[in-house]
């Protein structure tokens, strides 16, 4: 392959994952070759590209996607698996920063992209391990607090789908004492995100979708008159273009670098869990997160392991040791899995915004982009999928509603972005470790 693939993903194939190690199919797309032309061509072959190209494929339009590596190769076949609701900035924040209509306007989709995968994976009879509901853990009073005012703003909303779990309650979701309460959202979810992403990618080429793996992008000129991609080994001129690299977009287009910041998390998954011991530990079968700055997150797999992630690195390099890192706070809420055995451990990248609000928007007429989901983009890429084709399609509407949030660029540049955001870290994990 050439220089440029291997400076950002090696070889292209997909990381040493659980993931990777249990996906349905290891089928190679072609690579771009020669020039052509497609009415949309879609940059990035995760939940982003494909949900935007297969909405625009189901409303009749010619597409193709293009993808550096393989599908799914960056965060959406890596991530925890969650389905999680809402941004990772709060409504509360949104509409304390820019007013109750943005808040509204946000309130009435953050449970659109859960639907979107749901639907997904019923229409086209994708496999990926499809579970319900998800739980919002606390470890304080504080953090009980911060849950039953989240539930009210919600409700205020119109969102109905969450209910209080009291310590009473706790157990019955999660064994552990380690957790004062909770919060359950029973429009979450959890599945194999990789397995979502290759069905999805299937799904789009029963459609008519065209996808090219194993091609980097080399230069986008989307100043041109119709925007044109290129690759080492060929182009595709479109009429309209779609920026979906996220964390791993890098400096292909010079406007979009400075305005998110790649930050990695990781994963590990134990060894298959006696069927006594996982319904013990999970007996709702639920997916788990805790409400912390740097947050713990964890589900049982379909064969019963335990996916245990959390951890972030700003910038976006991977810690030296997975396991050494996480194990301890696996240990924090499951005493008794001390002697059991790490079959994989991964790290990845999702794209941070200052803001911590998703970005929505246009360089020019016909080249539109969305990243920077901050670690929610499982719901959020499915839904803002779904808003850019309906924008190409013709109606903007909700595409030009979330385009005017402004963005925030990081104190300092991209120079001292990384100092910046790790002594903010510390601030909040100083917080998080002493219960403040």
């Amino acid at each position: 392959m050439n220089a440029p693939l291997r400076s950002y993903a090696g070889d292209g194939a997909h990381i040493g994952s659980y993931y990777a190690a249990t996906a349905n199919t290891r089928s190679l797309r072609p690579p771009l070759t020669g020039d052509h032309s497609f009415d949309v061509c879609v940059v990035g072959a995760g939940y982003s590209g494909l949900s935007t190209a297969l909405h625009l494929a189901e409303r009749g339009h010619q597409v193709a996607v293009v993808e550096g590596a393989r599908i799914g190769w960056g965060a959406s076949g890596r991530n925890g698996g969650q389905i999680v609701n809402g941004l990772n900035a709060s409504l509360q924040t949104i509409e304390r920063r820019y007013g109750r209509d943005t808040a509204s306007f946000v309130a009435s989709l953050v449970m659109e992209g859960g639907d979107i995968i749901r639907e997904r994976v019923e229409t086209y009879g994708i496999d990926c391990d499809l579970k319900p509901t998800n739980l919002f853990t606390a470890y304080t009073p504080a953090h009980m607090r911060e849950l039953e005012e989240r539930l009210a703003l919600w409700r205020g909303y119109g969102i109905e789908t969450q209910e209080m779990v009291g310590k009473d309650r706790i157990r019955d979701y999660v064994a552990t004492d380690a957790y004062v309460g909770g919060m359950i959202d029973h429009a979450g979810g959890h599945m194999h995100p990789l397995n979502l992403a290759l069905g999805e990618a299937d799904a789009l080429e029963g459609q008519g979708g065209t996808i090219f793996e194993m091609s980097m992008v080399t230069r986008v000129d989307h100043e041109a008159p119709q925007p044109v991609v290129h690759t080492a080994d060929g182009s595709i001129t479109c009429k309209a273009l779609v920026l979906c690299g996220n964390a791993y977009l890098g400096d292909v287009v010079p406007a979009l670098t400075p305005r998110v910041m790649p930050v990695s998390t990781q994963i590990m998954a134990t060894e298959p869990l006696a069927p006594e011991v996982a319904a013990r530990l999970l007996p709702t079968d639920t997916c788990v997160e805790d409400i912390r700055f740097i947050l713990d997150y964890f589900r049982l797999s379909g064969d019963r392991r335990l996916l245990f992630g959390g951890g972030t690195v700003y910038g976006g390099t991977d810690p030296k040791d997975v396991v050494a890192k996480l194990r301890p706070n696996m240990l924090r809420v499951f005493p008794e899995l001390a002697g059991t055995r790490i079959d994989h451990a991964w790290s990845g990248n999702f794209a941070l915004s200052f803001s911590r609000v998703p970005q929505l928007g246009r360089l020019n007429d016909n080249t539109y982009f969305a990243h920077g989901y901050s670690g929610h983009g499982v719901t959020g890429s499915h839904t803002f999928g779904r808003i850019l084709a309906e924008a190409i399609d013709g109606d903007r509407s909700r595409f030009d509603v979330f385009a005017k949030v402004p963005w925030i660029p990081f104190p300092g540049g991209r120079m001292f972005r990384v100092p910046y955001s790790v002594i903010g870290s510390w601030y909040y994990g100083f917080k998080d470790r002493f219960g403040l």
